[in-house]
Formats: C-alpha cells, sequence, structure tokens
C-alpha cells in the first residue's frame, strides 16, 4: 500500500481535488489501472481516458483541473516528473560496491575506484580509470584508456572504447586509419544496453555529464555530446558530430556526421540531420527541417492524389475537341 492519495499528494507538493482518502496500492497505465490503482494523465486526451478507466484517481498537470472529473485527482504541476518520484518507491536501488563478479576482466594497471560495482563478463582494460559510484553491467566492455567519471551506469553488453569507423582508400583497397584516441564519459552519465561508442582516432569521443543514452544506439569517433542530453535508442551518430547541451533526440535519428547541433534542440524520430542546427529549434523530417516546415510539407504530400486528380480533368477537358 502506497498510502492515502492525500498522503501521496504530500509526498510530491500537489493538492487533492475531491476525496483524499482513497487507499492507493500501486501505479498504473490506464489500461492496466485497477480500483486500488492511481493512473496518471499529460494530455486532455489521456484524461479523458483516465477517468473512464477503473482507477481510482488520476494524477494530472494543473493545467488539466479545470475539466470534471469523475474521479478524485491528484494535482501537480508536472505530472511527467510527480509520476517519477512515485515510481522511485517500486524501483529497485541500483548496486551499491564495492564489488567484483569473480568473472570480470580487470586489467591490473585499469584505476577503478574503491565502490566500483562491477558484474560478471565485464571487462576493463589497460589504463582505463573509472570514478567513484559507477556500476559496470554484465557483459560490458571498456576498452584500454577510456575514462568514466563518477556515478556512471553502464548497462549490459555495452561497448565503450571500440574502434573508431576510420578508412582511406588507396590503391583500390580501404586502409585502416589508426584510431588512437579514448572515450571520456563524465559524471551522471548512464549508457544503455548493446550500445556502442567508438573512441577517437586522435584526442576523445565525449559524453557530458548527466547525459542518458538508450539501448542500440550507436556514437561515431571524435563526436562530442553536451550535458543532460537524452538519446533514444536506435539513433546512430556518425563520426565529429557536435550536440549542444538538453538536446532531445527521439529514436531512429541519423546524423550524417561533421555537423553540430547547438543546445536545447529537440530532434523528433527517425529524422536524418544532414546539416547544423540552431540552438533551441525542433526538428523533424529527412533532410530534418523545422518541425512546422515538415508538417506542411506533409500536408501538401498527402494533398498532392486530388491534385493530379484535378490536373488529369483539366486535361482531358482540354483536349476534347470544341463543337463548331
Amino acid at each position: 500500500m502506497l498510502g492515502t492519495l492525500n498522503e501521496l499528494a504530500d509526498r510530491v507538493r500537489g493538492r487533492v481535488v475531491g476525496d483524499g482518502s482513497v487507499p492507493i496500492a500501486r501505479i498504473a497505465s490506464v489500461e492496466e489501472a485497477g480500483e486500488d490503482a492511481l493512473t496518471f494523465a499529460t494530455s486532455e486526451a489521456y484524461f479523458v481516458a483516465a477517468c473512464s478507466s477503473n482507477a481510482a484517481a488520476v494524477l494530472i498537470d494543473e493545467s488539466l483541473v479545470n475539466r470534471p472529473a469523475p474521479k478524485p485527482l491528484l494535482v501537480v504541476g508536472n505530472a511527467r516528473s510527480a509520476l517519477a518520484e512515485l515510481l522511485e518507491a517500486f524501483r529497485p536501488p541500483r548496486p551499491r560496491g564495492p564489488f567484483r563478479h569473480p568473472s570480470a576482466v580487470i586489467a591490473s594497471d585499469a584505476r577503478v575506484a574503491d565502490d566500483v560495482y562491477v558484474e560478471a563478463h565485464a571487462y576493463i582494460g589497460s589504463l582505463a580509470s573509472i570514478g567513484c559510484g559507477t556500476v559496470v553491467g554484465a557483459g560490458a566492455y571498456i576498452a584500454d584508456g577510456c575514462v568514466l567519471g563518477d556515478r556512471v551506469v553502464l548497462h549490459p553488453g555495452c561497448v565503450i572504447g571500440s574502434d573508431g569507423f576510420g578508412w582511406a582508400f588507396v590503391d583500390g583497397r580501404a586502409l585502416r586509419i589508426p584510431q588512437v584516441g579514448n572515450v571520456v564519459l563524465e559524471d551522471d552519465v548512464e549508457i544503455g544496453a548493446n550500445t556502442c561508442i567508438d573512441r577517437a582516432q586522435t584526442g576523445s569521443t565525449i559524453v557530458g555529464a548527466g547525459t542518458k543514452i538508450d539501448n542500440l544506439v550507436q556514437i561515431g569517433h571524435n563526436c562530442r555530446i553536451g550535458k543532460h542530453c537524452v538519446i533514444a535508442s536506435l539513433t546512430g551518430l556518425a563520426g565529429s558530430t557536435v550536440i549542444g547541451d538538453y538536446v532531445r533526440v527521439a529514436g531512429q535519428v541519423g546524423f550524417k556526421g561533421h555537423v553540430t547541433v547547438g543546445s536545447g534542440v529537440t530532434i523528433a524520430g527517425q529524422s536524418g540531420v544532414w546539416r547544423n542546427v540552431e540552438d533551441g529549434a525542433t526538428i523533424s523530417g529527412n533532410p530534418a527541417q523545422s518541425h512546422r516546415d515538415e508538417l506542411r510539407r506533409e500536408v501538401m504530400i498527402r494533398k498532392l492524389p486530388k491534385l493530379f486528380d484535378r490536373v488529369e480533368a483539366l486535361e482531358r477537358s482540354s483536349s476534347r475537341p470544341t463543337g463548331s
């Protein structure tokens, strides 16, 4: 039992509209909510669905509170952040070291803080440096010379410091360009399962403090990612892509490399980033452009069949023989 709705409101600094004595045992999505659950809504459409669900109460943004509701409401300034705070009670705590699984391989000259937690079959290479409170997941690979700050989390199977993809064609053959740099992950970075971050050709591939990268992401050599960015799954950054701070990247986005993305940018899913992006922009499409322009383009494309029909009708009309 999590507590009454009033008690949850105190926890997230919210207020209750309706019966605050309702007991809440769990938090659930609209589809899964039962009579003991608190569900949540971040838009008007979700609010309507939540009110018709079996949930005992609904967590909502302040902007939705003026709508009539058949259930008690827990009203907060930001429903997403309040939801995260409430769900924290259910999340198992991060593993805490010191711990080294017997099957992990750690080079004798690696510098690993005493309280690092290293899971089974992980590998930490020569002269690698790992800061305090870091978690290295099962099967994760940290190559020679890579640097991880404090409280970094590597999920299972990720690869930090694989060779950058550098080749030059000489006499008709692909000649490997040596990749002699490293990777630097600053404090509080989190890297998802099976994500690969290539070492730099020279210098460092850098991921800034607080940045969170999802599963199955590819970061090419000499990329520089700023602080507190969020990058979703199946995104790929070609070499020397530069991303500013507080950038949000949805899934399946591709960066062509040698482009610079400003701070505070939002990039929609499946976008193709082919040129530099200014600070604060919201872009989508392939090639990516202003999201508003992309929406206009999509509307025009959908109108093309009717336009073609009209043109064909006009052509048929103009080609008919006229009466004398």
